[in-house]
């Protein structure tokens, strides 16, 4: 392997965990190195630190991957690193500044998300979101085996709702560096229209639309994203 290939890092999003890209990273290992970065989804500055740190960790050039909320972090994180050389959006934000996940979801009609949302608060204040259980398998994964969503439900990681509402700051990372999309039409968390929105603002250097995709697509459709990751490292 030479040495100036990129690490791919994979930065998941609400209510998934670092497991969630296990298909992905199977088809991507034999000729990659490839790191799951354990997303906190506390606040979207913090998250873009602690990925910074996974960055700086690894000392050779970077190909971000951000899944759903994870796009926010990693539009942050790649500010102003230079290992950076890619960044691909799987079902992700794309930010532009002063935008968060919130107002990007809502920005176009089509997301069913928040009534399947359970909270409690937290003992530092604000509140938690998750997926209620029963609710998890159609709104997040329609396309991936019934066992296999039920075992992501239970083990979705909740994201506080200051996470959701926190705005990118500073310049979109997205706007220096050549970036990749793919999302799938049948998103219920993040409507399809404000993905493709997202897409061509960014002007990307790929963007595959994948008919009858969920939101869990790293899991559902593992060949096809990590197809479009090799895209990426190649072209860096």
């Amino acid at each position: 392997m030479p040495d100036s290939q990129a690490t791919i890092v994979l930065v998941h999003g609400a209510f998934a965990e670092s497991a969630s890209w296990n298909g992905v990273i199977e088809r991507l290992a034999p000729a990659y190195d490839v790191v799951a970065a354990a997303n906190p989804l506390r606040d979207v500055a913090g998250d873009a630190a602690y990925v910074r740190d996974v960055i700086r960790g690894i000392g050779g050039p970077v190909v971000l991957v951000g899944h759903s909320y994870g796009g926010m972090v990693i539009t942050q994180a790649a500010a102003d690193e230079s290992s950076v050389r890619a960044l691909v959006y799987v079902n992700a934000f794309a930010p532009e500044t002063g935008e968060s996940a919130l107002s990007l979801s809502g920005k176009f009609p089509g997301s069913t998300l928040a009534d399947t949302l359970v909270q409690y608060p937290l003992s530092t204040g604000g509140n938690e979101v998750a997926i209620g259980q029963d609710a998890y398998h159609a709104q997040f994964a329609a396309d991936v085996p019934s066992d296999l969503a039920a075992l992501m439900a239970r083990t979705q990681r909740p994201i506080t709702e200051r996470a959701l509402g926190d705005e990118l700051s500073g310049a979109p990372a997205w706007r220096s560096l050549p970036s990749w999309f793919i999302f799938g039409d049948a998103d219920r968390n993040i409507p399809v229209a404000a993905h493709r929105f997202m897409a061509e603002r960014a002007d990307p250097r790929g963007q595959r639309e994948l008919v009858g995709g969920s939101h869990a697509m790293a899991v559902a459709q593992p060949s096809e994203v990590a197809e479009t990751i090799i895209e990426a490292v190649r072209a860096s």
